[in-house]
Formats: structure tokens, C-alpha cells, sequence
């Protein structure tokens, strides 16, 4: 169980070998956030590895609560006092790379490391052409669903993400799977949840239909992109299922497993329950086509060395550590993420080819879309999540999107376009 605040790991390897007399060796202050058991248990046990298997290295890992752990990144960044080492929540890492607060990692991982890992972790990392973070594991979005219900009802079963629904078919599907439903209610878009994972499940709507978050290229804008018409579509289309009484509520997080929905629209974490409860019977399968392809989501923790790392070499060995296939697949599996290595997705019994989820790899290999990376993205999340609970509850779609707009590039004009202000 964690301590209040925080909980220091005081492993015996980091003991004090490095008082007069003894060996000396380099210690690197480690923030990690606490996130699921498993996950808190495997970083304890690869820090203790690695410290058992370095004389010269000892990592003093910190686990901080989950939630506040952002909040205290961002106290100990305006303090300047941030670890030599950190995890960071996906796209939030955009706005330490802008202040200046990380160091750029590509011209220090080796070419083997670098090589190896898929192309969704290197594009989540990038920031102005550099690479500032790097995840051993990535996640995955797609559709779940009971295959005899769709046999039921007639449907063509997509087997890539290039043979994906197109919208009318999708929609088509809805309504006759509501035909045999009790309540009508055949789709879980997992509206129980809030916060970061609405930006990530429904801003793929936004790029299969043409539209987006923020125009890409300048990163200067919203306005016309967030709220344009391909944009409009998509989230107009999300709230006619929920209007329509085809989505369930969820409201006990149970609508799939409990066989209340042939549909569900979820994350990698959600297979093992699925499994569980659909058996055999289960299909994982791309999202809809709303347009201009099918798209997907993707991002998760990854890793940065701080500013104020003086022992840069010290935290890459750490970081290949972690990168080893071994230790990927140790992770991996812990919590059901995708594995970040290629070496590593070969090895995955989960998600190796002709696996239960390998359609999770194809994605990120194909279809992926990176959030926004802009240091304004804190603000075009938060924008963008106020904005679909509007949609959701009924309000009129391009008002919503356009007072979204609006927010983020006022708060891109106020913080001078985000312009690089530092370089390391």
C-alpha cells in the first residue's frame, strides 16, 4: 500500500555504498507514478535488477500517487527541481519540452535500441524534430464484439484495418442489432469514463472524417479545424447513436461483460475482462471509417531524462535496460499493454503475429494518429473533453466545438504561439 504522498523504494542496492570507504558510484532520483499493482510491483523488481546488475548505477526510485502525479511534475518543473529521470503520461510531455525541461534522447540511445522500437512510440516522443521521451509499451483502441451476435444479424467481419466498416455499414449494423436487443442499446463507447481517455478514444472520429484537434502543421490554430465541417460530422454522428438510444450508458462499466452490448469501444486494458466473458465468442476489430480511413489512438507513459540529469549516460543505461526485450515483455505482460520493441511484439504471446491482439500492432503500424504535439495540448485536451460532454448531453455540436476552438487558440496567441523558447 503507498504512503501518503509519496513512497520512497529504499532498495537494499541503493544502501550506502557510495559513504567513505566504500565503491562510489552514480544515483539517479527516479519518478515513476504508481498506476495498477502489477505495474508498481514490475518497477520495483526491474529497479531492483538493474541495481543488482550495475556497481556503478544505483536508480533511488520514488513512486508519486497517480493522482497527483502530473500535479507534481508540473510544481518541481516551475521549481526547477525535477528528478534526473521521470515518467510522463503521453502527450503531456510536450509542454516540458517546450519550457526546456528535458533533454533529447535520440543522440544518446544506440542505433540498435533506437531501430527496435515501434513507430507509435518514436512519433509519441517527438517533439520539434527531436526525441524527448520514449515508451517500453504502447496502448491500443478498437472495437470488441460478440461474433454470433453479428452473425446474427448478418454482418461482414473486418480483418484489417483497410477492410474497416465504412460509416453506413457501421451504422446499418447498429440498427439491426437493435432490432433483437431488449433496450435497443448495442454499442458501449465507455461513457463511464472521463478525463484524458475522451480525447483519446474520440479524436480518431475526428481524423477518420477529415478533421482534427488542431491544424498540424503550424500547430497554431484550431479554429476551422476543430470545429470545420469534417469535424462537425463526426462528433454529429457519435451523438446521433447516443440520441438514438444505441449506446449504453455504462454507468457500471459492465455493458460488455455482462452481455448487454454486441459492441464495446475500448482500450488493449479491457480484453482480459472481455475474454473472460465472451470467450471464443470474442472479436477485436478496427473502428469505423468515418471518411478518410480508419484511424486509431495512441500514446501512454513513457520515459524522460531532466534537465537536470548531470549523469546523462547513467540514465541511458537505465532506460536500454528497460528497453531489452526481456524486460518489455516482463511489462508487457504484467499489464496487457502493447509491447514497445519490435523484438519484443515477435516474442508476445498477446500480440506476436496471429495472436488475439496483433490487429493492436497492425494499427500502430498503420492507422495510428498521434495527439496533437503541442505544449498547448493540456489545454486542447481539457477543451475538447468539455466540448463532447456537451455533445453528449445533447448540445448543438458546432457550438461546442467552436467554444472548444476558441480556448485553445486563445491560449496559443497568450503563450506567443508556443514558440521553442529553449533549446538543450
Amino acid at each position: 500500500m503507498l504512503l501518503p504522498g509519496l513512497l520512497a523504494l529504499l532498495l537494499a542496492a541503493c544502501g550506502d555504498d557510495h559513504v567513505a570507504g566504500g565503491p562510489r558510484y552514480t544515483e539517479l532520483e527516479v519518478w515513476l507514478h504508481a498506476g495498477q499493482a502489477a505495474e508498481r510491483r514490475m518497477l520495483q523488481a526491474q529497479v531492483t535488477r538493474f541495481n543488482n546488475s550495475h556497481q556503478k548505477i544505483r536508480i533511488n526510485a520514488v513512486i508519486l500517487p497517480e493522482g497527483t502525479y502530473e500535479a507534481r511534475v508540473r510544481e518541481a518543473a516551475l521549481a526547477d527541481k525535477l528528478p534526473d529521470m521521470l515518467e510522463l503520461n503521453g502527450p503531456y510531455l510536450y509542454p516540458y519540452a517546450w519550457q526546456g525541461k528535458l533533454i533529447p534522447l535520440d543522440k544518446h540511445l544506440s542505433d540498435g535500441a533506437f531501430d527496435d522500437l515501434l513507430p507509435s512510440i518514436v512519433q509519441q516522443g517527438l517533439y520539434e524534430g527531436r526525441l524527448y521521451a520514449i515508451g517500453v509499451h504502447d496502448s491500443g483502441l478498437a472495437l470488441y464484439a460478440r461474433r454470433s451476435r453479428l452473425e446474427a444479424a448478418g454482418a461482414r467481419i473486418p480483418r484489417s484495418p483497410a477492410e474497416a466498416w465504412s460509416l453506413a455499414e457501421f451504422e446499418d449494423l447498429l440498427a439491426r442489432l437493435a432490432r433483437n436487443d431488449a433496450d435497443g442499446a448495442v454499442l458501449d463507447l465507455q461513457l463511464n469514463r472521463r478525463g484524458e481517455w475522451v480525447t483519446y478514444a474520440f479524436s480518431p472520429a475526428l481524423r477518420s472524417a477529415g478533421g482534427d484537434l488542431i491544424e498540424r502543421r503550424a500547430l497554431q490554430r484550431a479554429s476551422g479545424v476543430l470545429d470545420g465541417a469534417a469535424s462537425v460530422a463526426a462528433m454529429s454522428r457519435i451523438q446521433g447513436w447516443i440520441q438514438a438510444g444505441r449506446v449504453d450508458a455504462n454507468d457500471d462499466g459492465a455493458a460488455f461483460v455482462r452481455g448487454r452490448v454486441a459492441l464495446s469501444w475500448a482500450g488493449h486494458e479491457a480484453y482480459p475482462d472481455y475474454r473472460r466473458a465472451a470467450g471464443d465468442d470474442l472479436l477485436v476489430l478496427p473502428l469505423p471509417d468515418f471518411g478518410d480511413g480508419a484511424r486509431t489512438a495512441q500514446g501512454d507513459w513513457a520515459w524522460a531524462v531532466s534537465r537536470n540529469c548531470r549523469e546523462i549516460q547513467a540514465a541511458m543505461h537505465f532506460l536500454e535496460f528497460l528497453l531489452r526485450t526481456e524486460e518489455v515483455l516482463a511489462m508487457a505482460d504484467a499489464i496487457g499493454a502493447v509491447p514497445g520493441t519490435r523484438s519484443a511484439v515477435a516474442r508476445s504471446k498477446l500480440y506476436g503475429p496471429g495472436a488475439p491482439l496483433h490487429l493492436m500492432v497492425e494499427q500502430l503500424e498503420t492507422i495510428a494518429v498521434p495527439r496533437p504535439q503541442s505544449a498547448a495540448y493540456p489545454t486542447i485536451s481539457s477543451a475538447f473533453q468539455e466540448a463532447f460532454a456537451a455533445i453528449r448531453r445533447g448540445g448543438e455540436v458546432e457550438a461546442a466545438l467552436s467554444r472548444a476552438a476558441r480556448i485553445i487558440d486563445r491560449d496559443i496567441e497568450q503563450h506567443g504561439g508556443y514558440r521553442p523558447t529553449a533549446r538543450y
